[in-house]
Protein backbone atom coordinates (compact mmCIF):
# COMPACT_ATOMS: atom_id res chain seq x y z
CA UNK A 1 0.00 0.00 0.00
CA UNK A 2 1.40 3.28 -0.76
CA UNK A 3 2.26 5.52 2.31
CA UNK A 4 3.03 8.94 0.64
CA UNK A 5 0.72 11.23 -1.31
CA UNK A 6 -2.60 8.56 -1.12
CA UNK A 7 -4.83 11.76 -0.87
CA UNK A 8 -3.16 13.18 -4.61
CA UNK A 9 -4.50 12.40 -7.99
CA UNK A 10 -2.14 13.00 -10.49
CA UNK A 11 -3.80 12.11 -13.70
CA UNK A 12 -4.13 14.76 -16.57
CA UNK A 13 -7.13 15.00 -16.69
CA UNK A 14 -7.51 16.47 -12.74
CA UNK A 15 -4.61 18.52 -12.62
CA UNK A 16 -6.82 21.61 -14.02
CA UNK A 17 -9.78 21.56 -11.95
CA UNK A 18 -8.33 20.47 -8.52
CA UNK A 19 -5.56 23.85 -9.50
CA UNK A 20 -9.30 25.73 -9.64
CA UNK A 21 -10.15 24.63 -6.61
CA UNK A 22 -7.26 25.39 -4.80
CA UNK A 23 -6.96 28.68 -6.14
CA UNK A 24 -10.77 28.72 -4.75
CA UNK A 25 -9.76 27.76 -1.36
CA UNK A 26 -6.99 30.29 -0.80
CA UNK A 27 -9.54 32.97 -1.69
CA UNK A 28 -11.46 31.77 1.16
CA UNK A 29 -8.86 30.70 3.50
CA UNK A 30 -6.64 33.94 3.48
CA UNK A 31 -8.98 36.01 5.49
CA UNK A 32 -10.43 33.30 7.29
CA UNK A 33 -6.84 32.08 8.46
CA UNK A 34 -6.22 35.82 9.77
CA UNK A 35 -9.13 35.80 11.82
CA UNK A 36 -8.24 32.49 13.04
CA UNK A 37 -5.04 33.94 13.87
CA UNK A 38 -7.22 36.78 16.31
CA UNK A 39 -8.71 34.10 17.89
CA UNK A 40 -5.62 32.40 19.26
CA UNK A 41 -3.98 35.54 20.06
CA UNK A 42 -1.28 34.90 17.58
CA UNK A 43 -0.09 37.40 15.23
CA UNK A 44 -1.57 37.16 11.79
CA UNK A 45 0.83 36.44 9.76
CA UNK A 46 1.07 32.87 11.69
CA UNK A 47 -2.85 32.40 10.30
CA UNK A 48 -1.25 32.75 7.03
CA UNK A 49 1.31 30.04 7.53
CA UNK A 50 -0.63 27.40 8.94
CA UNK A 51 -1.58 26.92 5.14
CA UNK A 52 1.56 26.37 4.50
CA UNK A 53 3.85 23.67 5.51
CA UNK A 54 1.11 21.82 8.00
CA UNK A 55 -1.13 21.97 4.94
CA UNK A 56 1.22 20.34 2.31
CA UNK A 57 2.40 17.91 5.03
CA UNK A 58 -1.10 16.36 5.94
CA UNK A 59 -1.30 16.21 1.53
CA UNK A 60 1.37 13.95 1.99
CA UNK A 61 0.77 11.53 4.73
CA UNK A 62 -3.02 11.82 5.23
CA UNK A 63 -5.08 9.15 3.16
CA UNK A 64 -8.29 11.17 2.44
CA UNK A 65 -9.03 13.04 -1.25
CA UNK A 66 -10.89 15.51 0.13
CA UNK A 67 -9.93 16.24 4.11
CA UNK A 68 -8.70 19.87 4.45
CA UNK A 69 -6.08 20.90 7.32
CA UNK A 70 -5.51 24.10 8.40
CA UNK A 71 -6.15 26.67 11.36
CA UNK A 72 -9.75 26.37 12.77
CA UNK A 73 -11.83 28.19 14.85
CA UNK A 74 -12.47 25.64 17.69
CA UNK A 75 -9.11 24.89 18.19
CA UNK A 76 -8.16 28.00 17.95
CA UNK A 77 -10.25 29.25 20.62
CA UNK A 78 -9.52 26.50 22.69
CA UNK A 79 -6.10 27.32 22.51
CA UNK A 80 -6.38 30.98 23.35
CA UNK A 81 -8.69 29.80 26.56
CA UNK A 82 -5.51 27.54 27.57
CA UNK A 83 -2.47 30.10 27.15
CA UNK A 84 -4.55 32.39 29.43
CA UNK A 85 -2.34 33.24 32.44
CA UNK A 86 0.01 31.45 31.30
CA UNK A 87 1.78 34.52 28.54
CA UNK A 88 0.85 37.86 27.16
CA UNK A 89 -1.65 37.54 24.21
CA UNK A 90 0.67 37.57 21.06
CA UNK A 91 3.84 38.08 22.84
CA UNK A 92 6.75 35.77 21.61
CA UNK A 93 6.49 33.86 24.49
CA UNK A 94 2.86 33.26 23.66
CA UNK A 95 3.86 32.39 20.50
CA UNK A 96 6.41 29.43 21.76
CA UNK A 97 3.65 28.08 23.64
CA UNK A 98 1.30 27.84 21.47
CA UNK A 99 4.26 25.66 19.20
CA UNK A 100 4.73 23.21 22.21
CA UNK A 101 1.10 22.99 22.16
CA UNK A 102 1.10 21.84 18.30
CA UNK A 103 3.92 19.58 19.33
CA UNK A 104 1.78 18.01 22.27
CA UNK A 105 -1.10 17.67 19.94
CA UNK A 106 0.92 15.54 17.52
CA UNK A 107 2.98 13.41 20.14
CA UNK A 108 -0.74 12.72 21.02
CA UNK A 109 -1.96 11.65 18.05
CA UNK A 110 0.68 9.54 17.27
CA UNK A 111 0.07 7.86 20.26
CA UNK A 112 -3.47 7.82 19.24
CA UNK A 113 -2.50 5.81 15.82
CA UNK A 114 0.02 3.43 18.02
CA UNK A 115 -2.59 2.30 20.27
CA UNK A 116 -5.27 2.56 17.74
CA UNK A 117 -7.27 4.95 19.65
CA UNK A 118 -8.93 6.49 16.81
CA UNK A 119 -11.81 5.63 17.92
CA UNK A 120 -11.78 8.87 20.26
CA UNK A 121 -13.38 10.39 17.59
CA UNK A 122 -16.73 9.21 19.39
CA UNK A 123 -16.45 10.67 22.27
CA UNK A 124 -18.17 13.60 21.01
CA UNK A 125 -21.70 12.67 19.56
CA UNK A 126 -23.36 14.42 16.20
CA UNK A 127 -25.65 15.83 18.88
CA UNK A 128 -23.08 17.10 21.48
CA UNK A 129 -20.83 18.56 18.60
CA UNK A 130 -23.59 20.78 16.73
CA UNK A 131 -24.36 21.60 20.61
CA UNK A 132 -20.36 22.62 20.90
CA UNK A 133 -19.87 24.17 17.90
CA UNK A 134 -22.72 26.19 18.52
CA UNK A 135 -21.29 27.76 21.72
CA UNK A 136 -17.65 28.15 20.17
CA UNK A 137 -19.17 30.41 17.44
CA UNK A 138 -21.34 32.08 20.29
CA UNK A 139 -18.13 32.72 21.71
CA UNK A 140 -16.34 33.46 18.91
CA UNK A 141 -18.57 36.11 17.54
CA UNK A 142 -18.96 37.84 21.49
CA UNK A 143 -15.61 37.98 21.45
CA UNK A 144 -14.86 40.36 18.23
CA UNK A 145 -17.95 42.59 19.33
CA UNK A 146 -15.22 44.81 21.11
CA UNK A 147 -13.02 45.28 18.36
CA UNK A 148 -16.63 46.06 15.75
CA UNK A 149 -17.57 48.49 18.24
CA UNK A 150 -14.14 50.26 18.43
CA UNK A 151 -14.26 49.23 22.36
CA UNK A 152 -11.37 47.64 24.41
CA UNK A 153 -13.34 45.50 26.43
CA UNK A 154 -11.48 44.06 29.81
CA UNK A 155 -13.52 41.15 30.78
CA UNK A 156 -12.53 38.16 28.95
CA UNK A 157 -15.73 35.16 29.61
CA UNK A 158 -18.39 35.83 27.39
CA UNK A 159 -21.07 35.93 30.10
CA UNK A 160 -18.88 39.24 31.45
CA UNK A 161 -18.13 40.47 27.71
CA UNK A 162 -21.83 40.55 26.95
CA UNK A 163 -22.56 42.91 30.09
CA UNK A 164 -19.43 45.20 29.56
CA UNK A 165 -20.36 45.69 26.23
CA UNK A 166 -24.00 46.50 26.82
CA UNK A 167 -22.93 49.11 29.28
CA UNK A 168 -20.57 50.68 27.35
CA UNK A 169 -22.51 50.76 23.85
CA UNK A 170 -23.31 54.47 23.99
CA UNK A 171 -18.97 54.47 24.28
CA UNK A 172 -18.76 52.69 20.62
CA UNK A 173 -16.86 54.29 17.85
CA UNK A 174 -19.23 55.30 14.80
CA UNK A 175 -16.38 54.75 12.13
CA UNK A 176 -15.50 51.30 13.40
CA UNK A 177 -18.94 50.22 14.04
CA UNK A 178 -19.39 51.46 9.91
CA UNK A 179 -16.88 49.54 8.73
CA UNK A 180 -17.52 46.34 10.12
CA UNK A 181 -21.30 46.74 9.60
CA UNK A 182 -20.67 47.29 6.01
CA UNK A 183 -18.31 43.57 5.54
CA UNK A 184 -20.95 41.98 7.54
CA UNK A 185 -23.80 42.89 5.26
CA UNK A 186 -21.28 42.63 1.93
CA UNK A 187 -20.35 39.00 3.04
CA UNK A 188 -23.67 37.70 3.37
CA UNK A 189 -24.83 39.10 0.52
CA UNK A 190 -22.58 37.49 -1.79
CA UNK A 191 -22.47 34.79 0.23
CA UNK A 192 -26.48 34.91 -0.52
CA UNK A 193 -25.74 35.49 -4.29
CA UNK A 194 -23.38 32.47 -4.67
CA UNK A 195 -21.51 30.53 -2.08
CA UNK A 196 -18.23 29.90 -4.48
CA UNK A 197 -18.15 33.60 -4.02
CA UNK A 198 -14.86 34.52 -1.74
CA UNK A 199 -17.12 37.34 -0.01
CA UNK A 200 -14.65 37.63 2.96
CA UNK A 201 -11.18 38.20 0.44
CA UNK A 202 -13.64 40.76 -1.16
CA UNK A 203 -14.88 42.29 1.70
CA UNK A 204 -11.02 42.39 3.15
CA UNK A 205 -9.82 44.01 -0.24
CA UNK A 206 -12.48 46.65 -0.01
CA UNK A 207 -11.88 47.80 3.81
CA UNK A 208 -8.07 47.76 2.56
CA UNK A 209 -8.84 50.12 -0.46
CA UNK A 210 -11.22 52.22 1.92
CA UNK A 211 -8.66 52.34 4.09
CA UNK A 212 -5.83 53.59 1.80
CA UNK A 213 -7.85 55.68 0.21
CA UNK A 214 -10.14 57.54 2.63
CA UNK A 215 -7.44 57.25 5.70
CA UNK A 216 -9.84 55.64 8.06
CA UNK A 217 -9.34 56.89 11.94
CA UNK A 218 -9.58 53.34 13.24
CA UNK A 219 -7.04 50.61 14.69
CA UNK A 220 -5.22 48.75 11.60
CA UNK A 221 -3.98 44.97 11.81
CA UNK A 222 -0.40 46.58 11.82
CA UNK A 223 3.27 45.19 10.84
CA UNK A 224 2.39 41.95 8.87
CA UNK A 225 6.38 40.54 8.29
CA UNK A 226 6.26 39.32 4.88
CA UNK A 227 8.45 35.59 3.88
CA UNK A 228 8.10 32.31 4.31
CA UNK A 229 8.03 31.19 7.93
CA UNK A 230 11.36 30.04 9.46
CA UNK A 231 12.23 26.84 11.06
CA UNK A 232 12.01 27.73 15.02
CA UNK A 233 11.87 25.59 18.45
CA UNK A 234 8.38 25.32 20.60
CA UNK A 235 8.98 25.94 24.35
CA UNK A 236 10.25 22.55 24.81
CA UNK A 237 10.76 22.61 28.89
CA UNK A 238 9.05 20.07 31.18
CA UNK A 239 7.19 22.84 32.95
CA UNK A 240 5.84 24.38 29.59
CA UNK A 241 5.02 20.68 28.34
CA UNK A 242 3.02 20.01 31.74
CA UNK A 243 0.94 23.40 31.25
CA UNK A 244 -0.28 23.28 27.87
CA UNK A 245 -1.07 19.22 28.09
CA UNK A 246 -4.69 19.54 29.47
CA UNK A 247 -5.57 22.34 26.14
CA UNK A 248 -3.71 19.85 23.78
CA UNK A 249 -5.87 16.69 25.14
CA UNK A 250 -9.11 18.86 25.02
CA UNK A 251 -8.21 19.75 21.56
CA UNK A 252 -7.32 15.91 20.49
CA UNK A 253 -10.84 14.96 20.64
CA UNK A 254 -12.15 17.77 18.79
CA UNK A 255 -9.93 17.36 16.10
CA UNK A 256 -10.18 13.48 15.75
CA UNK A 257 -14.00 14.10 15.86
CA UNK A 258 -14.18 16.73 13.12
CA UNK A 259 -11.91 15.46 11.59
CA UNK A 260 -13.08 11.84 10.94
CA UNK A 261 -16.44 12.99 10.43
CA UNK A 262 -15.64 15.01 7.67
CA UNK A 263 -13.19 12.43 6.31
CA UNK A 264 -15.86 9.65 6.26
CA UNK A 265 -18.69 11.51 5.05
CA UNK A 266 -16.74 12.85 1.94
CA UNK A 267 -15.35 9.13 1.07
CA UNK A 268 -18.86 7.77 1.57
CA UNK A 269 -20.11 10.23 -1.01
CA UNK A 270 -17.79 9.02 -3.47
CA UNK A 271 -18.12 5.46 -2.67
CA UNK A 272 -14.23 5.11 -1.39
CA UNK A 273 -13.15 3.66 1.94
CA UNK A 274 -11.82 6.36 4.34
CA UNK A 275 -8.96 5.32 6.25
CA UNK A 276 -8.96 7.45 9.84
CA UNK A 277 -6.09 5.60 11.34
CA UNK A 278 -3.43 6.54 8.07
CA UNK A 279 -5.54 10.41 8.39
CA UNK A 280 -4.26 10.87 12.03
CA UNK A 281 -0.82 10.55 11.05
CA UNK A 282 -1.24 13.34 8.66
CA UNK A 283 -3.16 15.32 11.02
CA UNK A 284 -0.01 14.55 13.47
CA UNK A 285 2.39 15.48 10.48
CA UNK A 286 0.59 18.77 10.02
CA UNK A 287 0.77 19.88 13.26
CA UNK A 288 4.46 18.57 14.33
CA UNK A 289 4.88 21.06 11.03
CA UNK A 290 2.92 23.79 12.47
CA UNK A 291 4.77 23.76 15.78
CA UNK A 292 8.74 24.00 13.76
CA UNK A 293 7.02 26.88 11.52
CA UNK A 294 6.23 29.24 14.60
CA UNK A 295 2.18 28.97 14.26
CA UNK A 296 -0.49 26.85 16.07
CA UNK A 297 -2.76 23.77 16.12
CA UNK A 298 -4.23 22.98 12.80
CA UNK A 299 -7.33 20.91 12.35
CA UNK A 300 -9.63 19.22 9.53
CA UNK A 301 -12.00 21.71 8.69
CA UNK A 302 -15.39 20.75 7.19
CA UNK A 303 -16.05 24.19 5.43
CA UNK A 304 -13.06 24.36 3.61
CA UNK A 305 -13.61 20.61 2.85
CA UNK A 306 -16.99 21.94 1.26
CA UNK A 307 -15.76 24.73 -0.71
CA UNK A 308 -12.84 22.72 -2.38
CA UNK A 309 -15.50 19.76 -2.86
CA UNK A 310 -18.46 22.50 -4.86
CA UNK A 311 -15.56 23.96 -6.77
CA UNK A 312 -14.63 20.61 -8.44
CA UNK A 313 -11.63 19.33 -6.38
CA UNK A 314 -11.20 15.69 -5.74
CA UNK A 315 -7.66 14.90 -4.23
CA UNK A 316 -5.35 17.07 -2.11
CA UNK A 317 -3.63 18.86 -5.37
CA UNK A 318 -6.60 21.48 -4.28
CA UNK A 319 -4.59 21.87 -0.81
CA UNK A 320 -1.06 21.97 -3.00
CA UNK A 321 -2.65 24.38 -4.98
CA UNK A 322 -3.80 26.57 -2.21
CA UNK A 323 -0.38 26.38 -0.29
CA UNK A 324 0.98 27.74 -3.73
CA UNK A 325 -0.81 30.64 -3.60
CA UNK A 326 -0.82 31.31 0.02
CA UNK A 327 3.31 31.56 -0.74
CA UNK A 328 2.48 34.67 -3.41
CA UNK A 329 0.59 35.95 -0.31
CA UNK A 330 3.60 35.79 2.17
CA UNK A 331 5.92 36.83 -0.40
CA UNK A 332 4.56 40.25 -1.96
CA UNK A 333 0.59 40.92 -0.87
CA UNK A 334 1.23 41.11 3.14
CA UNK A 335 1.89 44.99 3.06
CA UNK A 336 -1.86 46.03 2.21
CA UNK A 337 -2.72 43.98 4.97
CA UNK A 338 -1.27 46.26 7.24
CA UNK A 339 -3.82 49.15 6.78
CA UNK A 340 -6.56 46.85 7.20
CA UNK A 341 -8.73 48.13 9.50
CA UNK A 342 -8.97 45.53 12.70
CA UNK A 343 -12.75 46.19 12.80
CA UNK A 344 -12.93 44.77 9.39
CA UNK A 345 -11.13 41.71 10.49
CA UNK A 346 -13.13 41.53 14.07
CA UNK A 347 -16.03 41.52 11.38
CA UNK A 348 -14.81 38.60 8.96
CA UNK A 349 -14.37 36.79 12.41
CA UNK A 350 -17.81 37.40 13.66
CA UNK A 351 -19.70 36.17 10.57
CA UNK A 352 -17.35 32.89 10.74
CA UNK A 353 -18.45 32.55 14.34
CA UNK A 354 -21.81 33.26 13.43
CA UNK A 355 -21.91 30.62 11.16
CA UNK A 356 -20.96 28.15 13.84
CA UNK A 357 -24.02 27.82 15.48
CA UNK A 358 -25.87 25.56 13.76
CA UNK A 359 -29.30 26.38 13.76
CA UNK A 360 -30.36 24.30 11.04
CA UNK A 361 -28.53 21.19 13.13
CA UNK A 362 -30.82 22.44 16.42
CA UNK A 363 -33.63 22.76 14.40
CA UNK A 364 -33.66 19.31 13.45
CA UNK A 365 -32.72 17.76 16.79
CA UNK A 366 -36.07 19.62 18.15
CA UNK A 367 -38.15 18.12 15.10
CA UNK A 368 -37.06 14.80 15.73
CA UNK A 369 -35.30 14.54 19.45
CA UNK A 370 -36.23 16.49 21.92
CA UNK A 371 -34.03 14.92 24.82
CA UNK A 372 -30.74 15.45 22.57
CA UNK A 373 -31.80 19.27 21.44
CA UNK A 374 -31.59 19.77 25.36
CA UNK A 375 -28.13 17.90 25.53
CA UNK A 376 -26.95 19.91 22.32
CA UNK A 377 -28.11 23.33 24.19
CA UNK A 378 -26.77 21.98 27.45
CA UNK A 379 -23.73 21.76 25.40
CA UNK A 380 -23.65 24.86 24.18
CA UNK A 381 -24.18 26.93 27.71
CA UNK A 382 -21.52 24.89 29.28
CA UNK A 383 -19.33 26.27 26.90
CA UNK A 384 -20.46 29.95 26.65
CA UNK A 385 -20.75 29.98 30.27
CA UNK A 386 -17.56 27.70 31.63
CA UNK A 387 -15.35 28.72 28.94
CA UNK A 388 -14.11 26.15 25.67
CA UNK A 389 -11.73 24.28 27.50
CA UNK A 390 -14.14 23.51 29.99
CA UNK A 391 -16.89 23.16 27.88
CA UNK A 392 -15.24 20.41 25.66
CA UNK A 393 -14.90 18.58 28.83
CA UNK A 394 -18.33 19.14 29.38
CA UNK A 395 -19.07 17.52 25.82
CA UNK A 396 -17.15 14.54 26.66
CA UNK A 397 -19.37 13.83 29.74
CA UNK A 398 -22.19 14.76 28.11
CA UNK A 399 -21.47 12.50 25.34
CA UNK A 400 -20.61 9.64 27.57
CA UNK A 401 -23.79 10.34 29.73
CA UNK A 402 -26.17 10.20 26.50
CA UNK A 403 -24.67 6.78 26.18
CA UNK A 404 -25.58 5.73 29.58
CA UNK A 405 -29.03 7.14 29.37
CA UNK A 406 -29.13 4.82 25.90
CA UNK A 407 -27.81 1.76 27.45
CA UNK A 408 -29.40 2.27 30.76
CA UNK A 409 -32.91 2.01 29.29
CA UNK A 410 -32.57 -0.79 25.96
CA UNK A 411 -35.28 -0.95 24.20
CA UNK A 412 -36.44 -4.35 25.09
CA UNK A 413 -38.66 -6.73 23.75
CA UNK A 414 -40.55 -10.07 23.65
CA UNK A 415 -40.39 -11.91 19.97
CA UNK A 416 -43.43 -13.42 18.69
CA UNK A 417 -43.86 -15.60 15.20
CA UNK A 418 -46.32 -13.47 13.00
CA UNK A 419 -48.79 -15.23 10.68
CA UNK A 420 -46.61 -15.26 8.28
CA UNK A 421 -43.78 -17.10 10.03
CA UNK A 422 -41.55 -14.11 10.94
CA UNK A 423 -40.52 -12.41 14.43
CA UNK A 424 -42.16 -9.57 15.25
CA UNK A 425 -40.96 -7.25 18.69
CA UNK A 426 -43.48 -7.19 21.07
CA UNK A 427 -43.98 -4.66 24.50
CA UNK A 428 -42.74 -6.07 27.64
CA UNK A 429 -46.23 -6.43 29.39
CA UNK A 430 -47.55 -8.67 32.28
CA UNK A 431 -48.38 -12.07 30.48
CA UNK A 432 -46.71 -11.86 27.34
CA UNK A 433 -45.81 -14.76 25.55
CA UNK A 434 -44.49 -16.15 22.24
CA UNK A 435 -45.72 -19.50 22.72
CA UNK A 436 -47.69 -21.43 24.88
CA UNK A 437 -44.90 -22.22 27.54
CA UNK A 438 -42.33 -19.79 26.39
CA UNK A 439 -41.35 -16.64 26.26
CA UNK A 440 -38.42 -15.41 24.06
CA UNK A 441 -37.19 -12.37 25.72
CA UNK A 442 -35.08 -9.85 23.90
CA UNK A 443 -32.55 -7.32 25.53
CA UNK A 444 -31.76 -4.62 23.64
CA UNK A 445 -28.18 -3.75 24.90
CA UNK A 446 -25.14 -4.98 26.31
CA UNK A 447 -25.61 -6.33 29.98
CA UNK A 448 -23.75 -4.11 32.61
CA UNK A 449 -23.74 -3.04 36.26
CA UNK A 450 -26.34 -0.39 36.07
CA UNK A 451 -28.76 -1.47 33.49
CA UNK A 452 -29.14 -5.39 35.05
CA UNK A 453 -31.74 -4.39 37.42
CA UNK A 454 -33.73 -3.31 34.38
CA UNK A 455 -33.47 -7.13 33.49
CA UNK A 456 -34.43 -8.13 36.44
CA UNK A 457 -37.98 -5.92 36.20
CA UNK A 458 -38.76 -7.35 32.86
CA UNK A 459 -38.09 -10.84 33.96
CA UNK A 460 -40.29 -10.21 36.75
CA UNK A 461 -43.11 -8.63 34.54
CA UNK A 462 -43.24 -11.38 32.30
CA UNK A 463 -43.71 -14.30 34.74
CA UNK A 464 -45.49 -12.38 37.66
CA UNK A 465 -49.02 -12.89 35.81
CA UNK A 466 -50.26 -15.17 32.94
CA UNK A 467 -50.58 -18.27 31.30
CA UNK A 468 -48.08 -20.83 33.35
CA UNK A 469 -44.22 -20.67 31.72
CA UNK A 470 -41.75 -23.50 31.09
CA UNK A 471 -39.19 -21.99 29.50
CA UNK A 472 -37.71 -18.75 29.43
CA UNK A 473 -35.68 -18.10 26.87
CA UNK A 474 -33.05 -15.31 26.78
CA UNK A 475 -32.36 -13.76 23.26
CA UNK A 476 -28.76 -12.30 23.73
CA UNK A 477 -28.63 -10.76 19.88
CA UNK A 478 -28.35 -7.54 21.14
CA UNK A 479 -26.33 -8.41 24.09
CA UNK A 480 -22.29 -7.92 23.06
CA UNK A 481 -20.57 -7.96 26.77
CA UNK A 482 -21.66 -9.28 30.34
CA UNK A 483 -19.90 -7.45 33.04
CA UNK A 484 -18.71 -9.39 36.35
CA UNK A 485 -21.95 -7.26 37.81
CA UNK A 486 -24.12 -8.62 35.19
CA UNK A 487 -23.18 -12.25 35.23
CA UNK A 488 -23.74 -12.35 38.96
CA UNK A 489 -27.34 -10.54 38.32
CA UNK A 490 -28.20 -13.04 35.35
CA UNK A 491 -27.20 -16.21 37.45
CA UNK A 492 -29.60 -14.73 40.42
CA UNK A 493 -32.03 -14.56 37.62
CA UNK A 494 -31.47 -18.26 36.66
CA UNK A 495 -31.75 -19.23 40.10
CA UNK A 496 -35.00 -17.40 40.69
CA UNK A 497 -36.77 -18.84 37.94
CA UNK A 498 -35.44 -22.33 38.31
CA UNK A 499 -36.96 -22.19 41.78
CA UNK A 500 -40.42 -20.85 39.59
CA UNK A 501 -39.94 -24.15 38.14
CA UNK A 502 -39.19 -22.20 34.76
CA UNK A 503 -36.19 -23.19 32.73
CA UNK A 504 -33.93 -20.78 31.46
CA UNK A 505 -32.60 -21.09 28.15
CA UNK A 506 -29.71 -18.88 26.21
CA UNK A 507 -30.39 -18.00 22.65
CA UNK A 508 -28.19 -16.10 19.46
CA UNK A 509 -25.28 -15.51 22.02
CA UNK A 510 -22.33 -14.37 20.22
CA UNK A 511 -19.12 -16.58 21.14
CA UNK A 512 -17.24 -13.66 23.13
CA UNK A 513 -20.12 -13.79 25.36
CA UNK A 514 -20.51 -17.77 25.64
CA UNK A 515 -17.08 -17.48 26.77
CA UNK A 516 -17.81 -14.70 29.76
CA UNK A 517 -20.60 -17.16 30.54
CA UNK A 518 -18.90 -19.99 30.95
CA UNK A 519 -16.09 -18.12 32.67
CA UNK A 520 -19.23 -16.49 35.19
CA UNK A 521 -20.03 -20.67 35.49
CA UNK A 522 -23.55 -19.67 34.20
CA UNK A 523 -23.57 -21.95 31.09
CA UNK A 524 -22.13 -25.12 33.74
CA UNK A 525 -25.24 -24.01 35.88
CA UNK A 526 -27.90 -24.16 33.46
CA UNK A 527 -29.37 -27.55 32.94
CA UNK A 528 -27.73 -29.36 29.52
CA UNK A 529 -28.98 -28.34 26.21
CA UNK A 530 -30.13 -24.87 27.00
CA UNK A 531 -28.03 -23.01 24.44
CA UNK A 532 -29.05 -22.93 20.78
CA UNK A 533 -27.95 -21.14 18.10
CA UNK A 534 -31.32 -19.06 17.42
CA UNK A 535 -34.60 -18.45 19.06
CA UNK A 536 -36.22 -20.76 16.16
CA UNK A 537 -34.43 -23.53 17.73
CA UNK A 538 -35.33 -23.02 21.21
CA UNK A 539 -39.14 -22.77 20.15
CA UNK A 540 -38.67 -26.19 18.13
CA UNK A 541 -36.70 -28.11 20.73
CA UNK A 542 -39.63 -26.92 23.25
CA UNK A 543 -42.26 -28.36 21.05
CA UNK A 544 -40.00 -31.81 20.24
CA UNK A 545 -41.09 -34.77 22.30
CA UNK A 546 -37.72 -34.43 24.14
CA UNK A 547 -38.04 -31.53 25.63
CA UNK A 548 -41.19 -32.91 27.27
Amino acid sequence: MRWIGRGLDLRRARLLPDAVAGASLAALAVPEVLGYARIAGMPVETGLYTLLAPAVVFALLGASRHLVVGADSATAAMLAAGLVGLAAVGSDRWVALAGTTALVVAVLLVLARVVRLGALANFLSRTVLVGFLTGVGLSVAVGQLGEMLGLEIAAREVPARVVEIGRRIAEADGVALGVAAAVVVLVLVLRRVDRRIPGALVAVVAAIVVSATVGLDVPHVGPVPAGLPVLVLPALSLDDVRAVFPVALSMIVVILAQSAATARSYAARDGEAADIDQDVVGLAGANLAAAFTGTFVVNGSPTKTQLVASAGGRSQLAQLSAAVVTVVVVLFLTPPLEILPLAALAAVVFVIGIELVDLAGLRRLWRVRRAEFALAVATAAAVVGLGVQTGILVAVALSIADHLRHSYSPHSSVLRKSPAGHWESLAVTPGARTAPGLVVYRFGSGLYFANASRLVEDVTTLTGSGPPLRWFCLDAAAIGDVDYTAGAVLDQVRARLRAAGIRLVLSNVIPPVADLLQRYGIIDALEPGSVFATSGEALDALDAPAAE
